[in-house]
């Protein structure tokens, strides 16, 4: 039994009172649209964001995918960065699933400008290129920063006025919408649709929703049956993402306080490093350069103490606080880590 995981908040366990109301549930028909506790969820998912409709998915990558495929024909081209969740962790879904072709900016910090839609958006009526059918967006990104409005503004201003729809991925839209002082549904309303997870930091066992218009939706429906998700009694699961929309958006601060926290105390260790700016969500990014920490030894030696941690990312790691990962735990994280440097 692990008593502390910082691999993701992916790892949350659900609540207490989402356990009780799993038990409780009133369910029906997800497939004919009569499971009562999911239709409550999306409509609460597309006011949350603005939307004038959601839909209920397993996860966050069939939330993107379904958007990608929703939005586009197959032959079209996509607009992305190539570090984003989309492109670089869905097993290559846009091309296997929706038959569409990438066109990739390549910033280091993730986003996609204004700048990258007008390069790479393809010439309108010409024969030899792939038609551009959506830009994809992401915010927070998987790096953990976040980007802010008025790029955001302008890189979906860009495309809708070159007729290009915008699809967000907002897995952990609560958590940027915290770090930059603003409603979710302000940051959904840059895009035509919009992916939000609640089975990362709100606590919910399973799921994602996917926002955006009525007819949208509709179409998204159908292709969710063609992917094998339609559900059944699926109010069993969405019972818990009520709670995570009703009960658990408020309380991310805490992760990111902690997150913050956690980033303090790893400087405090000679030989680590890390990046504080970075730190504007739950994420913390740190380096070493301790001769003999390698990414094995530390990952075996936090296992066999009861802590399940990532090995090295590139060249950097990542610790994630959520719900699970109280302040005390992470002081107990750090005394480990200055066990493991002793050992060295």
């Amino acid at each position: 039994m692990y008593w502390i995981d910082l691999r993701s908040d992916t790892v949350t366990q659900p609540t207490m009172a989402m356990r009780q109301a799993m038990k409780d549930a009133i369910v029906g028909d997800d497939v004919y649209g009569d499971d009562p506790t999911v239709n409550q969820l999306e409509t609460m998912a597309a006011r949350r964001m603005g939307k004038e409709a959601a839909l209920f998915v397993v996860s966050g990558t069939m939330g993107n995918q379904l958007a990608v495929m929703t939005h586009t024909t197959p032959g079209q081209e996509i607009i992305a960065n190539r570090n984003c969740h989309i492109i670089h962790y869905e097993c290559g879904s846009p091309a296997r699933l929706s038959g569409v072709g990438y066109a990739l900016t390549d910033r280091e910090d993730g986003t996609v400008t204004a700048e990258d839609v007008i390069s790479l958006k393809r010439p309108e009526h010409d024969a030899h290129f792939p038609a551009t059918g959506l830009v994809c967006v992401e915010n927070a990104l998987c790096n953990g920063t976040v980007v802010p409005m008025d790029v955001l503004r302008r890189t979906c201003g860009t495309a809708h006025d070159h007729h290009i729809p915008v699809h967000l991925d907002g897995a952990r839209i609560f958590n940027a919408a915290l770090a930059l002082g603003v409603d979710a549904a302000e940051i959904a309303a840059c895009a035509d649709s919009v992916m939000f997870c609640i089975s990362k930091g709100l606590c919910a066992p399973v799921g994602s929703l996917l926002c955006g218009t009525k007819d949208f939706i509709e179409k998204a429906r159908a292709n969710r049956k063609a992917l094998g998700g339609g559900m059944r009694q699926a109010g069993v699961i969405a019972a818990c993402g009520v709670l995570a929309l009703e009960d658990m958006v408020e309380r991310l601060k805490e992760d990111h306080d902690n997150a913050k926290y956690l980033g303090e105390r790893l400087n405090e260790i000679p030989g680590i490093y890390a990046d504080m700016d970075r730190i504007q969500i739950n994420m913390v990014f740190w380096k070493t350069d301790i001769k003999g920490f390698t990414s094995y030894g530390f990952v075996d030696y936090m296992d066999k103490k009861g802590a399940k941690v990532y090995g090295i990312l590139g060249d950097e790691y990542r610790f994630v606080t959520s719900h699970d990962t109280p302040r005390r735990s992470l002081d107990q994280v750090i005394r480990l880590i200055q066990e493991y440097i002793h050992t060295l």
